[in-house]
């Protein structure tokens, strides 16, 4: 079972529902009464799950539109350097290697904003890469959803996409390496906590392909994750109110070697055991992304 949000097929607004079965061939109950996901985020994990449990009526998956899992004022935000790997990459591509050797082992964690809802996008739209980077990975991270009350109520799975030339020259060109338009994508789908037996023994895995061909792959787990998932959302918390939720991407394992670089046309797959899979294709620059500021307006996003 997930939670998602998608296009009305009488009317075209976005409907919180209740997705079971096969993504492509299960079937979608709407919650009646419930009007946004910032609704849904706003009640207590207790509440939320007596929510689910008046699911209405179920129709076909088949030729529906699904829209990220975050609305209103929700926001995706990114933990940093939380995997051993993480931690060598960034040490090797940067000028400053010390402050991530540093930051693996801090007990505050690195923690930055990554989106506001309506700039995420979702399974099948683009992803983006800068035009004046010339080395950008994606960076496949389970993410937390939190409700308002800091309690974690799901998971999804987040690409975190970066650009490894920029980080590189500054740490602090930290906000532009992972700020674009683009940047960061979410499978449509969030499996609820009490159907995941442990978030801490996930598989996670990243397949890329170019013109058809597999360019490179890897996996990791949840199990070589340094930090508590409470521990990073208590942190979020600490000195932030998130009223209608917020989802944390909770940092990756998995980094190409430095020869590797994303291309326009890239398909990024990766799938987190238990959660599910987000699937996208690279574009580059801003004007791929013109729709989520239309879509926005119109009251789609």
């Amino acid at each position: 079972m997930h939670l998602v949000r998608y296009l009305s097929p009488v009317d075209g607004r976005p409907i919180p529902g209740v997705r079971t079965g096969d993504p492509e061939s299960g079937t979608v109950a709407p919650l009646p009464g419930v009007n946004s996901f910032a609704e849904l985020l706003r009640l207590t994990r207790e509440e939320l799950q007596a929510e689910v449990d008046k699911a209405g009526e179920a129709l076909p998956v088949a030729g529906l539109s699904f829209l990220p899992p975050i609305d209103g004022r929700g926001e995706v935000w990114c933990a940093g350097v939380t995997y051993e790997r993480s931690r060598g990459a960034r040490m090797e591509e940067s000028s400053e290697q010390s402050v991530y050797d540093k930051v693996y082992t801090a007990d505050r964690p690195e923690l930055f904003q990554k989106a506001p809802a309506w700039r995420v996008v979702v399974d099948g739209e683009p992803v983006g890469i800068r035009s004046d980077s010339g080395h950008d990975v994606p960076e496949p991270e389970l993410a937390v959803v939190a409700n308002s009350h800091g309690e974690i109520v799901g998971f999804t799975v987040c690409n975190d996409m970066s650009s490894r030339s920029i980080e590189g020259v500054n740490p602090l060109y930290v906000p532009q390496a992972k700020l674009f338009a683009g940047g960061c994508a979410l499978a449509a789908g969030i499996r609820p906590v009490w159907e995941v037996a442990d978030p801490k023994k996930l598989g996670i895995d990243l397949v890329i392909r170019r013109g058809g061909d597999e360019v490179f792959s890897g996996t990791t787990s949840t199990e070589k994750l340094v930090r508590e998932l409470q521990d990073l959302i208590d942190a979020l918390f600490l000195p932030n109110d998130f009223p209608d939720g917020v989802i944390l991407a909770t940092g990756t394992g998995i980094v190409p070697e430095l020869d590797f670089a994303l291309a326009a046309g890239d398909i990024i797959t990766i799938t987190i055991d238990e959660v599910g899979t987000l699937t996208n294709t690279v574009a580059v620059g801003r004007e791929p992304f013109e729709f989520l500021a239309t879509n926005n307006l119109e009251g789609l996003r």
